[in-house]
């Protein structure tokens, strides 16, 4: 074959843009609704187009009357990394708590069971949004950390959710150490429902479950084990959402997050 007879090259195929695709994949089959996070350019965090698609698909769930439960997911090996810190700057970034906190409220209040699986690694944020599901199973390669207060924050928002539940003498450990810790521990403490070898295997009679009950049964037994949950979120959202934006908007905070953006100790680091 001649060069003229060659076919002609095909341009290099270029790496799918995040703001080409959804961040938030939605399937619904057999009435549970799928929703996968898919943003592992920054190991799903919390960045405003994120947290505007997954209320957009939460709201599409609600208003299903064939959908059961939600299926919350993720794609990488990380569920949730918490606030997406590249936008710490931007004009939204005040604003940002409050937004995190609407977030974490519509999925203790929606009608339907939201189920968490995961199977990769919760920080910060993350941990928030998996602490206001109704049940979450955690597979082996998860770990899970608070790290705000290396990065002179605190887990202001999310403990809305997480403080009820959580053992107390555990999360004044792991507020303050940000030490890593794994599934069983998560379990053990009441971060996560079970912990499982195989997730999908211990999730099947649970979605069974959910399959079988009323959309009334299930509604009105969600209100009773979210009811003390959502009595904090009306009494303290708006004082620990101002205390979440002082922070972000404080040097030491700022310090913090260019420490780790640049992947270096911050300059209180002994």
């Amino acid at each position: 074959m001649t060069d003229a007879q060659a076919p002609a090259q095909q341009p290099a195929q270029q790496p799918e843009q995040p703001s080409a695709r959804p961040l938030v994949r939605r399937a619904t089959e057999r009435g549970v609704t799928t929703l996968t996070l898919d943003s592992p350019h920054n190991r799903n965090a919390l960045s405003t187009r994120l947290v505007t698609e997954l209320h957009e698909a939460l709201a599409e769930a609600a208003a299903d009357a064939d959908v059961r439960a939600v299926l919350l997911t993720h794609t990488g090996s990380t569920f949730c990394a918490g606030a997406d810190l590249t936008e710490a700057g931007s004009a939204d970034a005040a604003s940002a708590p409050l937004g995190l906190a609407r977030l974490l409220r519509t999925v203790t209040e929606l009608p339907k069971p939201v189920v968490a699986r995961v199977t990769g690694h919760v920080r910060a944020g993350g941990l928030g949004l998996l602490g206001c599901c109704d049940i979450s199973v955690a597979g082996p390669a998860t770990s899970f950390a608070f790290t705000e207060a290396r990065l002179g924050l605190a887990p202001a928002v999310i403990s809305l959710p997480l403080l009820p539940r959580l053992d107390p003498r555990a999360a004044a450990r792991y507020y303050l150490t940000g030490e890593r810790f794994d599934a069983d521990e998560a379990s053990r403490i009441g971060l996560v429902t079970v912990s499982a070898e195989d997730p999908d295997e211990t999730l099947a009679p649970i979605l069974d479950g959910l399959r079988r009950a009323s959309p009334q049964g299930l509604a009105e037994s969600k209100k009773l084990v979210t009811a003390d949950v959502l009595r904090r979120f009306d009494r303290d959202t708006g004082e620990l959402a101002q205390q979440s934006a002082r922070l972000f908007a404080s040097a030491e905070a700022r310090e913090g997050m260019t420490a780790f953006l640049e992947r270096r100790d911050p300059v209180w680091a002994r």
